[in-house]
């Protein structure tokens, strides 16, 4: 199996491109002055976990390291406002849990920086893995778990026409306690004309009323 990585993926002014041990200082700004929008969705750690909590740079080098062996697809989002022509770092998009063979699925998280929500980053950032996963990676499905209660997660997916595939209760431990989370789902077949290319479709598309 030919291993991609790294990878670097643009559109007009949002590139996905892979997350660095640099980020660490504008990442920890943005958790500081956002924490409250993080906290709920956040994943945490049970109290019995075993595993050892890492550091920013020893979670950067163990994500690089299983995306050289085609494990995961570790991506900041980085995007370019007209007004300065400057990229930023605004956020993540991370794909967990390939796995080929019969399976051939992987699964999506997200997070943006709350000072550029709402500007189809994330959207946007989205499909552009999505259509990776699909047509590089030869991948069939891919899927997202949100927490119910997570609505601006959830206007993600609506938008991208991502499939609601039901509820996994007590899913994942997050901020502090293990919560149930709904599972949306898209396969290739689904998408012949490719994830970006449908939601940019979508929106060029006149609302009614």
């Amino acid at each position: 199996m030919r291993v991609h990585w790294p990878v670097r993926l643009t559109h007009g002014a949002i590139t996905l491109r892979p997350l660095r041990r640099r980020d660490e200082a504008e990442w920890a700004r943005i958790r500081r002055r956002a924490g409250a929008w993080f906290k709920p969705w956040d994943s945490s750690r049970p109290a019995d976990a075993v595993e050892p909590g890492l550091t920013f740079r020893q979670l950067v080098a163990q994500f690089s390291a299983r995306a050289r062996r085609g494990q995961m697809l570790p991506w900041a989002v980085e995007y370019t406002p007209s007004d300065t022509k400057r990229r930023l770092f605004v956020g993540q998009v991370t794909v967990t849990g390939i796995t080929r063979g019969s399976a051939c699925w992987a699964q999506i998280g997200y997070w943006i920086d709350p000072k550029w929500a709402g500007r189809g980053i994330i959207p946007t950032a989205v499909a552009m893995a999505c259509d990776y996963c699909f047509t590089t990676l030869r991948l069939h499905r891919v899927e997202i778990a949100i927490r119910p209660e997570n609505t601006n997660s959830l206007a993600v997916v609506r938008k991208l026409g991502f499939r609601y595939e039901g509820r996994r209760e007590r899913y994942m431990h997050v901020d502090g306690d293990w919560r149930d989370h709904d599972m949306f789902v898209l396969t290739a077949e689904e998408v012949p004309e490719g994830v970006l290319a449908r939601y940019e479709r979508a929106k060029s598309v006149p609302s009614a009323g």
